[in-house]
């Protein structure tokens, strides 16, 4: 599979998408005084580079699959078919934030889900025209270099990526003791700053496993193919597979991938029901000993109920 023509069709329209929204990012790296940065919300930017990869990678799929549904960070499912089995996920410019400050590390992500599962990845880094791919079945590459995930073994050994949360609304403290927990454990921690990069890390090999919170699907789309067919594993921190719009993440060679599934498990988003059904109950108890306390200025301020308060 050296050569584009040995390709799937659908993959050569992505890759031909992310090139050039490549291009639109390296032009516009170049003048970083010049450009336009806005504000979505706390540490979450978007710029009009991230808008113009999108229109171009956007316009490029739809001119080829005009039936194919668009799920994009920046436009939403506003561009093509609502009701297509086939749905492109696309982020135009994974690692703004990067790319504003010209520190190069950021990339272009594309992918195409059939019923709900990734067939056609691209993750393509304009700064180093390196060009990440995989078609479902077909293996992963890197250029015209078969990757394959690491053989490491040993935590003790392994270098794992992992993504600070930003948003507000993260949960910061949970991460931190996240992070604590798999520093101690392993040889070393990176963070660049661009998760879709990070996943094709682990699928070269560079990394032997990495994790993630407060992710969207079009941060994971792409790269989560990528890694299985370089023979990794992907999936949520209790180690299934429906990570996608679990907002966790998950992602080693096989043996590392256990032991990182074991460590993140009890930090899983997942909450039981009787478990939710406690925090409701809890927030009811504070609020209403908050009313009181309002009431009677003597009596003491509220402390709030704890799932354990309750057992």
């Amino acid at each position: 599979m050296s050569t584009q023509a040995a390709l799937h069709p659908m993959l050569n329209v992505a890759i031909k998408a992310a090139r050039a929204a490549g291009s639109i990012i390296n032009r516009a790296s170049m003048d970083l005084d010049l450009l336009k940065v806005n504000t979505k919300s706390p540490n979450d930017f978007v710029t009009e580079v991230d808008q113009a990869a999108e229109r171009v990678i956007i316009e490029t799929l739809l001119t080829a699959y005009p039936g194919h549904g668009i799920l994009a960070e920046e436009s939403g499912r506003e561009h093509g078919s609502a009701d297509s089995e086939y749905v492109w996920i696309i982020d135009p410019l994974d690692g703004t934030t990067n790319f504003i400050h010209g520190f190069p590390v950021y990339a272009v992500s594309i992918a195409l889900a059939f019923r709900g599962q990734v067939q056609q990845a691209v993750v393509y880094d304009p700064t180093r025209n390196d060009l990440f791919y995989a078609s479902k079945g077909r293996g992963a590459y890197l250029n015209d270099k078969r990757l394959r995930v690491s053989k490491r073994v040993r935590m003790a050994e392994a270098l794992i990526g992992t993504g600070f949360p930003f948003r507000k609304g993260d949960n910061f403290k949970r991460y931190v003791k996240m992070f604590e927990e798999v520093m101690q454990q392993c040889a070393g921690l990176r963070r660049p700053g661009a998760a879709a990069l990070d996943l094709c890390y682990v699928a070269a090999g560079y990394y032997d496993g990495f994790f993630e919170t407060g992710l969207q699907p079009w941060d994971v789309a792409a790269g989560s193919l990528i890694i299985t067919e370089a023979g990794g594993l992907v999936g949520n921190f209790t180690g299934e597979s429906d990570y996608l719009y679990q907002r966790e993440v998950v992602a080693a060679n096989p043996r590392i991938y256990g032991q990182l599934v074991q460590t993140l498990a009890p930090y899983t988003r997942v909450i039981k029901e009787e478990e939710a059904a406690a925090e409701a109950k809890a927030e009811e108890q504070t609020a209403a000993a908050a009313v009181a306390a309002a009431a009677d200025p003597k009596k003491k301020a509220p402390v709030r109920l704890r799932k354990a308060d309750l057992a």
